[in-house]
C-alpha cells in the first residue's frame, strides 16, 4: 500500500505504559490521524520492540503507516512502514537499503535549507522543520520559519511537516502557511480527549 504524508501526523511521548500508549494511539487514530510516529526515548531495547508491534498491529487495522523515530533496525524488524530520521540517527540510504523503495522515510532539517537539500537528494519521502512555536519536549529547540517552510515546498516537490509546539491555537498558520502534515505530541496525548483533539487538528486539512 503507498501512503500519502499529510494531515495529522501523531507522535507518540516517552514514558506511557502499554496499555495507555495503545488506547491513546487508538484514539488519535479514531479521530482522524493520518500518520503515527512510534518515539521514545526514554525505553529500552526490549519494550521499544514490544510496543512498536503492538503499535503496528493497531495501525494496520485503521490503515495508517507507522514510523518510527530514529531505530532503521527496529523498523526492518517489525516491517514498519518507514523510519523518521535525526541529526545523529543514520542516514537515508542506509535507511531505504533496509526497508525498502516503498518505505517512508522522513527527516529531521530543524531550520536547516541545506539539510532539506541534502535530505531530499538523498531519496527522503519527506522533510520535517521546527520548532514553529515553543515547545515542552524540546524548549531548547532551534526555531524554523514560515518563511523556509514555504521555500522548501516551492524548492523541492515533496511533502513538508511541521514539527514543534504546534497545537488547536496556532496549527491553522501552519497549514496556511503550506505544510502537508503537522506533527503534534502534547497538543494530541496530553488533551483530556485524545479523539477529539485530533478531529480538531485534522478538521484543519478538510
Amino acid at each position: 500500500m503507498t501512503h500519502r504524508v499529510s494531515g495529522l501526523y501523531a507522535v507518540t511521548p516517552d514514558g506511557l505504559e502499554d496499555g495507555s500508549l495503545l488506547e491513546k494511539v487508538a484514539a488519535a487514530l479514531k479521530g482522524g490521524a493520518r500518520l503515527v510516529q512510534y518515539r521514545n526515548k526514554s525505553a529500552g531495547a526490549g519494550v521499544r520492540t514490544r510496543q512498536a508491534r503492538a503499535l503496528l498491529g493497531l495501525c494496520r487495522t485503521h490503515g495508517v503507516p507507522l514510523i518510527i523515530n530514529d531505530h532503521i533496525e527496529l523498523a526492518a524488524a517489525i516491517r514498519a512502514d518507514g523510519v523518521h530520521i535525526g541529526r545523529d540517527d543514520g542516514d537515508i540510504a542506509e535507511a531505504r537499503a533496509m526497508l525498502g523503495a516503498q518505505a517512508l522515510i522522513g527527516a529531521s532539517c530543524y531550520n536547516e535549507f541545506a539539510r532539506a537539500n541534502v535530505a531530499h537528494r538523498a531519496g527522503a519521502t519527506y522533510i520535517a522543520f521546527g520548532s514553529f512555536f515553543p515547545s515542552d519536549v524540546k524548549p531548547g529547540a532551534v526555531r524554523s520559519s514560515f518563511q523556509l517552510l514555504r521555500k522548501a515546498k516551492q524548492e523541492f516537490g515533496i511533502p513538508v511537516v511541521a514539527i514543534g509546539g504546534i497545537n488547536r491555537t496556532n496549527a491553522a498558520q501552519i497549514v496556511a502557511a503550506g505544510a502537508d502534515s503537522i506533527a503534534v505530541i502534547s497538543a494530541l496525548f496530553s488533551a483530556p480527549d485524545v479523539r477529539a483533539a485530533a478531529a480538531d487538528l485534522s478538521g484543519l486539512f478538510t
